[in-house]
């Protein structure tokens, strides 16, 4: 078997251009420790910077408690309208707090409300306790569900991302994972994000209002969540996601430092942090929006190529992609874009229509590379003895470039 390379003929053009002059391409740089861009659509990753790497995620993996949630939610174990009881334990978290009383039950939409704008610590142990039955074997849960959903980067020892007991990782990279997974698995609950106010009655006719602490949402055109983080360790961390033109971003920064904010007191330091972490995310959320371009390279169930076929009833099978091929890459990487296509052939027969034949290999400059998987387009049977034989004799005089 050889591997066959070749530049489609559709896209000549484009291929041609990468011989130009380099372009100049925009910067996209932060102070944070760990970040990526991801396009919402296709997964794809646009820009990273450690993003691999594991660190602590802070309130950032109360992600991971949500997506246990909603699953029981989308799969009827679960009901905006059940009750879920409030315990010692879950009173008694510190941090952030949603003021759940003790021995009150609390819906599971209030929950969610609670976990996703006020950062309920208190209400997270509510929820690991009454889905996994303690907050260890929540975890526990946590971290076999991120083992399905591929997150290879993480590790949860509770539900809220409290660095007692230590040990609680994610990678920016699986939070972008994570993110996506929540606005296109669960669309039905995404909206909870947005909130900007959450209201908690805490008894004798009164109740305590808390803010949505994504400054992001009020900062940036188009922001519709998802979660901040702070600790220490962590440092200031936030998943959020906009879409603008019907094109959204995905956007993760963790371990943002402000030793500008050390001598101030705690209430000052919270409300600087979380000014300064959104302006930082709502800066390269508007380069990335201005730089980046969504490009259709083909329609679903359009034609790309031919991969040659051996001993078929055809030389040849038409390929195709079963979905629409779009990259997202930056405007100034397209004009030295290539798209190849990658099997291993000749493909023996018989052939049947829609089986994997091989790849695009979309690459540019200053581009991370993606692949799309093509498919023949129609079956091609294997042939008789009488053309096998014209093919070996064939191959014997002319080699295997003739077949």
């Amino acid at each position: 078997m050889r591997t066959l390379r070749f530049f489609l003929p559709l896209l000549a053009a484009v291929a041609m251009a990468a011989f130009g002059a380099a372009p100049a391409m925009a910067t996209m740089e932060t102070s944070a420790e760990h970040a990526v861009l991801m396009d919402g659509e296709s997964g794809q990753v646009l820009w990273a910077k450690n993003a691999d790497t594991p660190s602590p995620p802070a309130s950032m993996s109360k992600l991971m408690t949500l997506e246990l949630l909603f699953q029981r939610l989308k799969d009827g174990r679960v009901k905006l309208t059940d009750t879920f009881p409030v315990s010692q334990r879950a009173w008694s978290t510190q941090g952030s707090k949603g003021f759940a009383m003790v021995g009150s039950r609390i819906p599971v939409e209030t929950l969610i409300r609670g976990i996703i704008i006020a950062s309920a610590n208190d209400m997270c142990v509510v929820v690991a306790e009454s889905l996994g039955g303690s907050v260890e074997a929540f975890a526990d849960m946590m971290n076999a569900r991120a083992k399905q959903l591929g997150l290879t980067q993480s590790h949860f020892v509770n539900p809220d991302g409290l660095p007692d007991p230590p040990g609680q990782l994610m990678s920016a990279m699986d939070l972008a994972k994570l993110a996506r997974h929540l606005i296109y698995d669960y669309p039905q609950y995404y909206h909870y994000f947005a909130e900007r106010s959450f209201s908690m009655d805490v008894g004798n006719g009164r109740s305590i209002t808390q803010q949505n602490r994504d400054s992001v949402l009020d900062k940036f055109p188009g922001t519709d969540g998802l979660k901040t983080g702070h600790t220490d360790a962590a440092g200031y961390g936030i998943t959020v996601s906009a879409v603008q033109n019907g094109h959204r971003l995905i956007l993760v920064l963790n371990g943002l430092r402000y030793p500008q904010l050390d001598k101030m007191s705690p209430a000052a330091q919270d409300w600087h942090g979380v000014q300064l972490r959104g302006d930082e995310a709502a800066r390269l959320m508007g380069v990335a929006f201005r730089e980046f371009r969504r490009y259709q390279l083909f329609r679903p169930g359009e034609i790309v190529g031919q991969a040659q076929v051996w001993q078929g009833s055809r030389d040849t099978v038409p390929l195709e992609v079963v979905n629409a091929a779009d990259v997202t890459m930056q405007v100034d990487s397209r004009q030295g874009m290539k798209v190849t296509l990658v099997y291993d052939g000749p493909v023996p027969a018989p052939v049947a229509k829609g089986q994997k034949i091989g790849v695009l290999k979309i690459t540019a400059p200053d581009y991370p590379g993606a692949e799309i998987p093509v498919y023949a387009a129609e079956p091609v049977s294997r042939t008789g003895i009488l053309g096998r034989i014209y093919l070996g004799i064939r191959t014997l005089i002319f080699g295997p470039q003739g077949v």
